[in-house]
């Protein structure tokens, strides 16, 4: 089993948070206005749509490299709905466009994405959360 851990912390003098997971940092902040937020950075759903798409257009690399496919042109659009208060998740459709880099269309490639994505298969199967509080 493989385990990844990332940080976050208040960012001074503003109510956004920093995370980060090795080298590499985002900002996390609600929208201006809305709860202190400054909109600073993404919200949470904003980046549940990243990880989504981002994870995929990452696949869509790591696939094609296995096939021995050279890609070209990658755009990748997710929609997440979100319903209810507190506000959940209800679906998110992701639209892709991949080619190869002679232009024509990919879709072997990204069949086999879909079978690999981390992101998308555990979403779609569900994930067990756990909060608890640090002592």
């Amino acid at each position: 089993m493989v385990a990844i851990t990332v940080e976050l912390r208040n960012v001074e003098g503003t109510q956004a948070a920093m995370g980060w997971a090795g080298s590499h940092t985002i900002v996390v902040d609600r929208p201006e206005g809305k709860a202190g937020g400054q909109g600073l950075g993404f919200n949470g759903a904003q980046l549940l749509a990243l990880a989504l798409g981002g994870c995929f257009c990452n696949d869509l690399r790591y696939v094609a490299e296995e096939m021995g496919v050279l890609l070209g042109r990658i755009a990748v659009s997710v929609v997440l709905e979100l319903e209810g208060s507190p506000q959940l998740a209800k679906s998110a459709e992701m639209t892709v466009l991949c080619e190869k880099q002679d232009g024509d269309g990919a879709e072997r490639v990204i069949e086999r994405a879909k079978e690999v994505c981390m992101v998308a298969n555990s979403l779609g199967r569900g994930v067990a959360v756990s909060i608890e509080h640090a002592a």
